[in-house]
């Protein structure tokens, strides 16, 4: 099942061609890796099932020696609703040219529970608990873990963990398959006039 309106892309977790189907789309969306740095931000807490979609993620992706893609968010070090604001002022005084690409849990219907939806532009992290975040990232990957509208902080509580698992790791493929890509582009750009 694939639904894509131009600037976005939601794909069941899943399905069997996804992570190249989820690269081929976000990689289009990607500045020249020459002209800046790539963070990914894994949002959410390891307090709430449901809600360490984006933390689980991270601590997968850190396991990973990824050339291009710099990673905030693990288990061990979650960014979440108490420090987000701190790291986002830290990576714009660290980075010259930052490109973030956020990632986080969300609640949504019933149908879409196991869709990943990436994107071009911002998330806003917490807003299905009616929290103020500030809006993160220049394009996201966001996972539906459960069912929005009714009790959001019970539902996120009680989220299969299974399904969060499945989906993180689902996700850190495609982060994976990204990092490649651009190293890929790398190696061709600084090789390519060289190889008959």
């Amino acid at each position: 099942m694939s639904l894509s309106k131009g600037n976005s892309i939601r794909l069941a977790h899943n399905y069997t061609s996804i992570v190249q189907s989820m690269v081929n789309r976000l990689f289009m969306w990607l500045p020249e890796y020459r002209n800046c740095q790539f963070i990914i931000i894994c949002i959410g807490t390891d307090r709430s099932t449901g809600d360490s979609l984006g933390p689980l993620t991270g601590s997968i992706l850190k396991k990973h020696k990824l050339r291009h893609l710099t990673i905030y968010g693990t288990l061990h070090e979650p960014v979440h609703a108490l420090n987000l604001e701190s790291h986002l002022t830290t990576i714009e005084q660290t980075y010259d040219n930052p490109f973030i690409i956020a990632i986080d849990a969300c609640l949504g219907k019933i149908s879409s529970v196991g869709d990943i939806i990436a994107g071009k532009g911002s998330i806003l992290p917490g807003a299905a608990v009616d929290k103020q975040l500030p809006a993160v990232g220049d394009m996201y990957l966001t996972g539906v873990i459960n069912v929005s509208g009714f009790l959001e902080y019970t539902v996120l509580q009680s989220t299969r963990l299974s399904l969060v698992v499945d989906m993180a790791k689902t996700i850190a493929e495609i982060v994976v398959a990204i990092d490649r890509q651009l190293t890929y582009q790398e190696f061709k750009a600084t090789f390519g006039k060289r190889v008959l």
